[in-house]
């Protein structure tokens, strides 16, 4: 089957792309470049996951997270390329697309709680936070449409958990949903569990600091021509 060789070139290439727009100094060409490749890659995994879960290889959790990933990088590069008016129907799409997922996410974890602690061989705690996940971005795009726009720091956050919790799930379905595939020596949960912390750990950190820089900003008196 020629999808699963692209999903997992495509899994491979985002993760890389990842890793090094998170290295890169933000705004810098070797970021922007990075963060594209990074997106494309991610479309193209996700869609191709989605595909083979859904008329390949049947697995709920597999459509799941691959609907919630492609939805949080479609929504996290609008952000950033598109004023809120232009993508306003592509918004609602989207809106309505992790509301979706966000609600069926959340009736698995129910079904894994009754069903022996297991849906498709996931737990229930995956799938109640993908759920909460995709409810909180939904609201937070209807919040947006409202507002009919956003800006300084508020933007940058918006792009930078969509994106990186993006990143999260694909670190996390390479180092801990294959890990069998890696060799012997280092198939140990707790050392292929480092890259999965590392993300969220980096992502808080861009996070605080994003906040904390919009805040000074805001705080700083303007000059007063003389």
């Amino acid at each position: 089957m020629i999808l699963l060789p692209i999903h997992i070139v495509a899994g491979l290439l985002a993760i890389t792309a990842g890793a090094v727009a998170l290295t890169a100094a933000k705004g810098a060409a070797v970021h922007r470049r990075s963060g594209m490749v990074f997106v494309i890659a991610m479309i193209a995994m996700t869609s191709s996951a989605v595909v083979m879960a859904m008329f390949f290889h049947p697995n709920r959790v597999n459509v799941v997270a691959g609907l919630l990933t492609f939805y949080l990088v479609c929504t996290g590069l609008l952000t950033v390329r598109r004023p809120v008016d232009d993508a306003r129907r592509w918004l609602g799409a989207l809106m309505l697309l992790a509301l979706g997922v966000g609600i069926y996410a959340l009736s698995l974890g129910l079904e894994a709680r009754n069903a022996g602690g297991r849906v498709d061989g996931i737990p229930a705690p995956p799938l109640f936070l993908f759920g909460v996940v995709g409810l909180i971005g939904g609201l937070s795009d209807a919040r947006l449409l409202a507002a009919r726009g956003i800006d300084g720091a508020r933007r940058i956050a918006r792009n930078l958990w969509r994106m990186m919790f993006a990143l999260w799930i694909a670190t996390t379905s390479l180092f801990l949903g294959q890990m069998r595939h890696f060799p012997l020596p280092i198939r140990k949960p707790a050392l292929l569990a480092i890259p999965v912390v590392l993300v969220l750990v980096l992502m808080a950190y861009w996070l605080v600091r994003v906040r904390v820089k919009g805040r000074k900003r805001v705080a700083e008196p303007r000059a007063v021509a003389t």
